[in-house]
């Protein structure tokens, strides 16, 4: 095991196993962390060995993080549990604002728990986007159409995961909620005045930006504040996010492999520029042939913020008995069905 900070990249791996050229990949020091998804999961056996393999090749250990929102989003699935899109929540919020809140906290309770236990540091949620449900890529990942509601909701699963000792990363800055396209396949433009977007989508920021550890960035385009997308923009991560939202955690891109980046350039120059704009992580994911150039490209130039990066590290919490859980659980679940 090597001793090394860690870097500001964080990329993925290609299966339940971990390579030799994979090891020695994740040992350069500009890599973070790594990504995991579907196709790294077989099983909780073997998700925690493979886990403990990527945490034994330096210290301190890489970050391990994965997308678990629930309902569309949610990359293990065999031996987890099934949880539900959080419009669910929204819909039981109209019928009892405070089970609803109950159940949003057991909700992210149970997310952080499993994860943890087989090693993971950190989900990717909660999703704090206005609900579109005509948005391709949002639908019901969001909670509600309101940010008073947003914010209740995604508190109290904020305070679920923390509870589990789990860091909660918002997403996507500044807000996905107001555009249908999807910023995998295209560059989503979004023409509404700054005013407009502070009103829905910067509310639940502002409510949460205490409680938040990080925050991951939207690939869309806003020509009406700043040409350049949020992911690229200084005036939206330093200006807005840092200074007058007051947010001080980690900053992540979202996939710079995914078309909305491309604006940027190449996968170097992209990553550069995230950077520069005032992430703290950049993602790149899919894409290994890039991510070892990035890599390369970096080399120890980039100093990563060290004390935001740790504090991403799941922490150890009140240990949940396997009763709680079961009874969460249930109660979860019985909500599901009756939103279903």
């Amino acid at each position: 095991m090597s001793n090394l900070p860690l870097g500001p990249l964080m990329v993925d791996v290609s299966g339940a196993q971990l390579s030799a050229d994979e090891t020695a990949f994740l040992s350069q020091p500009a890599i973070g962390g790594v990504i995991l998804f579907a196709r790294n999961y077989e099983s909780r056996e073997q998700v925690t060995h493979l886990i403990d393999e990527i945490k034994s090749i330096r210290s301190p250990s890489l970050l391990i993080a994965v997308d678990q929102e629930g309902g569309r989003v949610q990359r293990f699935k065999h031996e987890f549990f099934a949880l539900p899109a959080a419009y669910r929540f929204g819909q039981a919020y109209q019928q009892d604002p405070k089970s609803a809140r109950h159940l949003c906290h057991a909700a992210g309770c149970l997310m952080a728990t499993e994860l943890v236990q087989v090693g993971v540091d950190f989900s990717f949620a909660p999703v704090l986007d206005c609900a579109n449900l005509n948005s391709k890529v949002i639908g019901d990942r969001g909670f509600h159409e309101q940010p008073e509601i947003i914010a209740a909701l995604a508190g109290a699963f904020i305070d679920g995961m923390s509870d589990a000792g789990m860091a909660a990363t918002g997403k996507h800055f500044p807000g996905h909620g107001g555009v249908t396209a999807d910023s995998h396949f295209t560059l989503p433009v979004d023409d509404r005045s700054l005013g407009q977007i502070a009103e829905c989508d910067l509310a639940p920021y502002k409510k949460l930006a205490k409680t938040l550890r990080g925050v991951m960035t939207a690939h869309i385009q806003f020509p009406q504040v700043d040409i350049d997308p949020p992911t690229f923009s200084a005036f939206w991560l330093n200006k807005i996010l840092r200074q007058e939202i007051g947010f001080s955690g980690l900053i992540f891109s979202d996939d710079l492999s995914m078309t909305g980046a491309h604006v940027a350039g190449n996968a170097v120059e992209r990553t550069k520029r995230a950077l520069q704009a005032g992430c703290d992580m950049a993602l790149i994911c899919n894409d290994p042939k890039s991510a070892a150039r990035v890599a390369d490209e970096l080399g120890k130039s980039w100093a990563a913020n060290q004390p935001r990066l740790l504090a991403m590290h799941a922490k150890s919490a009140h240990r949940i008995t396997e009763p709680e859980i079961a009874m969460l659980k249930d109660q979860v679940s019985l909500m599901a069905k009756n939103f279903a």
